[in-house]
């Protein structure tokens, strides 16, 4: 295989509405509505470019988070073990740290690309608990599995619970992008500006889904007013050509609270199906290269 898709069904994390263990299944039933070929990028099919397969679930351990994570983790690294690029679907955002252990296991300190809408960066949360969907990008940093100055959160925006809550993540050296500067820079300079902070180095590409505005995505964990619409979300995601994905998540989709017509869970699995495209672009585009060398 060159990408495996894992499921990880766990929400013992989340801070506000729970449900999104549902998202792994909820988003596989949507993707029934995917054609074969999925996004084509470039004229490069990701089905043609890439060996693809659905590995299921991973274990997990509800209510135990420090089981969960060993799980996680355990699964995760058996992929990347096999030099396979793990493709995620969550679970609430805690859910993203063991899978950065895992993979920076293999490939050392990995540039942390984040479409989000929170900077899941506090040191602590309820009642001084630090481990949950709101801190797991602080621990990623002291645990030197993220290089933070090659970093980049995207799309942070909504009420605060202090004027320190984006000023946090920038101390820890990320670069912070928020929505209004998102749609002042447009998809093609924000695409620059990821590719110049990342430089060539192993990326993690982490997107939550409460990025995307509630009226396009109304399942998610915890909604924010005044984001993304569905096409701006594709049209961003379909220029980040030139990064070198070594793994992806896609996190807090919460069928619970989606519409009849499971419209959040079909967009989830479209923004991993444009994950899988960029993917097969980049392994066409190495491969051309290694030919003319």
């Amino acid at each position: 295989m060159d990408a495996a898709i894992l499921g990880i069904p766990s929400d013992s994390a989340a801070p506000f509405r729970t449900g999104s263990r549902f998202g792994p299944g909820a988003i596989r039933s949507m993707s029934a509505m995917l054609r074969p070929n999925g996004s084509s990028r470039g004229g490069v099919k990701a089905s043609d470019a890439l060996r693809v397969k659905d590995v299921g679930d991973c274990s997990v351990v509800p209510g135990n988070l420090e089981e969960t994570y060993k799980q996680i983790e355990a699964a995760v690294g058996a992929i990347v073990s096999a030099d396979v690029v793990p493709m995620s679907l969550g679970g609430d955002h805690s859910v993203t740290l063991p899978q950065l252990r895992a993979i920076a296991q293999k490939h050392g300190p990995l540039s942390l690309v984040r479409f989000d809408s929170h900077s899941d960066i506090w040191d602590s949360y309820f009642a001084g608990k630090r481990y949950s969907a709101c801190t797991p990008f602080r621990r990623a940093v002291e645990e030197e599995i993220v290089d933070r100055y090659h970093s980049i959160q995207i799309g942070m925006r909504g009420s605060l619970f202090s004027p320190t809550d984006v000023s946090r993540s920038v101390e820890l050296g990320h670069e912070v992008l928020t929505s209004d500067d998102v749609f002042d820079l447009g998809a093609d300079r924000l695409a620059e500006r990821v590719r110049a902070r990342t430089a060539g180095r192993p990326v993690f590409l982490n997107f939550d889904m409460d990025f995307i505005d509630p009226e396009s995505a109304p399942g998610v964990q915890t909604p924010e007013a005044g984001g993304f619409s569905a096409r701006q979300t594709i049209s961003i995601l379909r220029r980040l050509n030139g990064i070198n994905l070594v793994g992806c998540d896609v996190v807090e989709t919460n069928p619970l609270y989606d519409g009849p017509g499971q419209m959040t869970a079909l967009l989830a699995g479209t923004v991993m199906a444009e994950l899988l495209a960029l993917l097969a672009e980049e392994r066409s585009s190495q491969k051309a290269k290694e030919k003319t060398a």
